[in-house]
């Protein structure tokens, strides 16, 4: 059986042509190669694998927006905290993203978590 793929929307041919033609088996024999190498590819997934050497962890002095106010999830993290670590001056209303950040990781630290 002959076919003639015609897609439009579909990969490029080497020569540039969007046209494929073959018989049906070869059509699928070259699919499932396709398929298989495809799945013998180990493409890197930050989120399964984080790079220790990364930068998604910015020291909060080099924030862009680390002088704004904390956010709203930040104070309500911030006050649990210090209230875990029964040390009520390390809350405060007033404080940036960057300084709220520093005042939860050592937070965090003073209690193990």
């Amino acid at each position: 059986m002959q076919f003639t793929d015609l897609r439009k929307d579909g990969p490029n041919l080497p020569d540039g042509n969007a046209t494929r033609t073959g018989t049906l088996e070869e059509h699928t024999l070259h699919k499932a190669i396709t398929m298989t190498d495809d799945h013998d590819k180990t493409d890197h997934n930050p989120k399964a694998d984080p790079d220790p050497q990364s930068n998604t962890e910015k020291d909060p002095d080099d924030w862009v927006s680390g002088d704004e106010p904390m956010t709203g999830a930040q104070t309500s993290y911030l006050k649990t905290l210090s209230e875990q670590a029964h040390d009520p001056d390390a809350f405060a209303e007033d404080l940036s993203k960057a300084e709220a950040s520093k005042r939860i990781d050592a937070l965090k630290d003073k209690l193990k978590l």
